[in-house]
């Protein structure tokens, strides 16, 4: 019996240790394709933003101390992202997925649409609000219509 608890433990850390390193891999990997399909550039404005925002909320703290908090906050959050996003991707695309998106990402067609996506997403997002806004009123006076 104990010998039995033995290898089933062993076998239990290897494949925890080996899950780990695979993560670690495709962890990686995913924070190399949101550098190159410009993700990273992204996260990064809206940590910017953010920082603006609690730069404003503790305008007692002198301006440098912030600024070394937002350098240090934006070079190690984008690490945490990877790995917290990486069960996300994972389910989605595999290693091999990502590794063919990293190739996609360094044509000059993939860096071009890294190079625009910031654009159109907020392009994409001013529409999207339009839309919106749209739809609901015309829900709203479809409502009003049936007596609601």
């Amino acid at each position: 019996m104990r010998k039995l608890l033995l290898t089933f433990s062993l076998a239990v850390l290897f494949i925890t240790a080996t899950q780990a390193q695979t993560n670690d891999a495709y962890s990686k990997e995913l924070k190399k394709m949101f550098e190159l399909s410009g993700s990273e550039e992204t996260y990064k404005a809206v940590i910017t933003q953010m920082m603006g925002m609690i730069k404003m909320q503790y305008s007692q703290v002198p301006a440098a101390v912030m600024n070394e908090l937002e350098k240090e906050f934006l070079n190690t959050s984008m690490s945490d992202l990877a790995v917290e996003l990486t069960p996300v991707y994972k389910k989605h695309l595999s290693l091999e997925d990502l590794k063919g998106l990293i190739v996609f990402y360094e044509t000059p067609l993939g860096k071009k649409y890294a190079k625009k996506t910031p654009a159109i997403m907020q392009e994409s997002m001013a529409v999207g609000q339009k839309w919106g806004m749209s739809i609901g009123t015309k829900f709203a006076e479809t409502l009003k219509a049936k007596g609601y």
